[in-house]
């Protein structure tokens, strides 16, 4: 067993959190945003985590975890959110316009659920660090 595996399992969760919170942040950036170089309004985006498995075969099950990996940022397949403006420049034949369907208190919950995740890993490694010295300190002693 690594030494100091608790921070590198540690560190792998908040690099993931980050690009959940960055995701969020494009999100609401976008909010009305109806026009992109794809074509039609913005597509709200989601983080899809994966566990980091141990590739050495012969590790006890109990060891295999290894942190957790952003598998894919994915595109929301629902259909965009339309609204009456016929003045609106992207405004299709019957006025009503695409608009991203994103929804402001959905990405609020995402965003404190990512800080509090991100807050429970930065005191997990804190945690180890503090661990580490004493257990230096006895070794001095």
């Amino acid at each position: 067993m690594e030494i100091f595996r608790s921070f590198q399992i540690s560190g792998s969760a908040l690099m993931a959190e980050k690009v959940r919170v960055d995701t969020v942040a494009a999100n609401l950036a976008n909010m009305q945003t109806t026009r992109t170089a794809e074509g039609g309004p913005y597509r709200r985006k989601t983080v899809i985590f994966a566990e980091k498995l141990s590739r050495v075969r012969d590790v006890p099950p109990a060891y295999r975890g290894q942190g957790v990996n952003v598998a894919f940022v994915v595109e929301d397949p629902n259909p965009p959110r339309l609204e009456f403006d016929p003045e609106h420049s992207d405004a299709n034949a019957e006025g009503f316009v695409a608009y991203p369907n994103i929804e402001m208190a959905k990405e609020m919950t995402d965003l404190v659920t990512a800080s509090r995740s991100y807050e429970a890993s930065s005191t997990a490694v804190n945690t180890a660090k503090s661990l580490y010295l004493k257990a230096l300190e006895i070794g001095r002693g």
